[in-house]
């Protein structure tokens, strides 16, 4: 099994190259500068591992939520790499494959990653760890922080950067089902790489052409 996965939907550039069972990342939070780094990163990859893109068995997308623009570029390089190589797309959401990294690091199973969705929201998700694969017991969905909620009966871990900038709000809103914060957190390709063969053994890719991403919000700009 081979797999590239890319995403950069939030201030992480995040690419890596599974093999078999050993995966290699190239990890940057570097914002604004996602459009300039991915490509090296997957050249460089590729090329450490002596691998093409036609070696390929797919590529995994993280397809957001997230930046707009972010979005975007992961999905363009995907896209233009599947089709050239006539290679299924595994699009997984951003927030799961943030639950899969700090499952992955802490080994909480019940995880509510949020990204600060600027306009005082957040991007927002529940997921719960099943066989050792993220599974979302919630849709994510952008809301004000105060509003969020969680399904009874579990205690949960916190991730990522709503949780650093809207830590009270969160932490007021969830009380006694909130176990720990760990405030900011990124997505990794690595994780992204584990859910995307996950998906792949399930027949779960879609073809390049119908890769969306996921903005979960219409709007970008607040107007005056």
């Amino acid at each position: 099994m081979k797999l590239l996965a890319i995403d950069t939907s939030t201030e992480a550039c995040t690419v890596a190259l599974l093999v078999d069972a050993e995966v290699q990342e190239r990890f940057e939070v570097s914002p604004r500068e996602h459009a300039r780094l991915v490509l090296p990163m997957v050249e460089a990859l590729l090329a450490e591992a002596a691998v093409v893109v036609t070696d390929l068995d797919g590529v995994a997308l993280g397809q957001g939520p997230g930046s707009f623009t972010g979005v975007r570029i992961a999905a363009g390089v995907v896209q233009g790499i599947a089709f050239a190589a006539d290679l299924p797309v595994l699009p997984v959401s951003t927030l799961a494959v943030m639950a899969q990294g700090v499952f992955r690091e802490t080994g909480a199973r019940t995880i509510l990653p949020a990204i600060d969705a600027r306009m005082s929201e957040v991007y927002w998700g529940c997921y719960e760890i099943d066989e050792s694969f993220a599974r979302n017991v919630c849709d994510d969905s952008v809301l004000s922080p105060a509003l969020v909620g969680v399904p009874d009966g579990d205690t949960w871990v916190g991730a990522g950067t709503g949780w650093e900038t809207y830590a009270d709000e969160l932490e007021g809103a969830l009380g006694k089902s909130l176990v720990r914060n760990i405030g900011r957190y990124f997505p990794h390709a690595q994780d992204l790489a584990v859910l995307g063969v996950d998906m792949l053994k399930q027949g779960k890719g879609v073809l390049p052409e119908r890769v969306q991403p996921v903005y979960l919000r219409d709007k970008v700009a607040n107007k005056k």
